[in-house]
């Protein structure tokens, strides 16, 4: 995990380059969705995912600043979800106990509006794709958790479908207790290490209108 965290530490400063620069200026560019996704990661996360398949240059800019405008959205739309910008994509972060009961992978009533709410800014967004990651602490075994993991980011993921999110935009991935944010040495640490998270990346399309110069950057269609 330190060796993963560095990793991503050097990543982040070869591409973010100066404190100074806004998120547009150093993001550069996402992955590449449903199929593409696994060839773009540095590593196992979504911010791996997100930094890995940067395009940079001009197109990079202008993907950023679109992403500017959908993280304020989103963020807007859903104000207890965690909303980073990495590169040139949004990292969305949902602690389970916002979405899921205990050892459960049924969406509670409030969870099912925040993600109604998500999905509503996410079809205005067509030119994305989406990366959907379950996450659980290292209570319990490797195998309930890996079995959890997956059952709650396939419901994330089919919610959202239900509420008008193209199914082809989605890569689901889960990663049990073997991908912690923190070390699982509290409860605090613990609740935040149980997560549901969403990489929004621009597609193959998008990349090329970015490259050609052809993306809104005004907000959504």
């Amino acid at each position: 995990m330190k060796k993963a965290i560095l990793y991503f530490t050097c990543a982040a400063l070869i591409l973010y380059g100066c404190k100074s620069a806004n998120n547009t200026q150093k993001g550069t560019a996402i992955g590449a969705g449903a199929g593409a996704v696994a060839g773009a990661l540095i590593g196992k996360s979504v911010g791996g995912a997100l930094i890995g398949a940067a395009i940079g240059g001009g197109g990079g800019y202008l993907i950023g600043k679109n992403m500017d405008k959908q993280a304020k959205a989103i963020k807007q739309a859903v104000p207890d979800a965690q909303v980073e910008r990495v590169g040139e994509g949004i990292n969305v972060t949902f602690n389970s106990a916002l979405l899921f009961k205990i050892n459960s992978s049924t969406l509670s009533d409030s969870a099912k509006a925040s993600l109604a709410k998500i999905a509503g800014v996410f079809t205005q967004y067509p030119e994305t794709n989406l990366l959907v990651e379950g996450h659980t602490d290292d209570t319990g075994s490797d195998t309930y958790n890996m079995t959890l993991s997956e059952a709650r980011a396939n419901a994330v993921a089919g919610y959202l479908e239900s509420k008008g999110v193209a199914a082809n935009r989605f890569t689901v991935k889960w990663y049990g207790e073997s991908q912690p944010k923190y070390p699982n040495n509290g409860e605090a640490n613990r609740a935040l290490n149980r997560r549901v998270e969403l990489g929004v990346m621009a597609n193959e399309e998008m990349k090329q209108d970015a490259q050609k110069g052809n993306v809104d950057t005004t907000g959504a269609h």
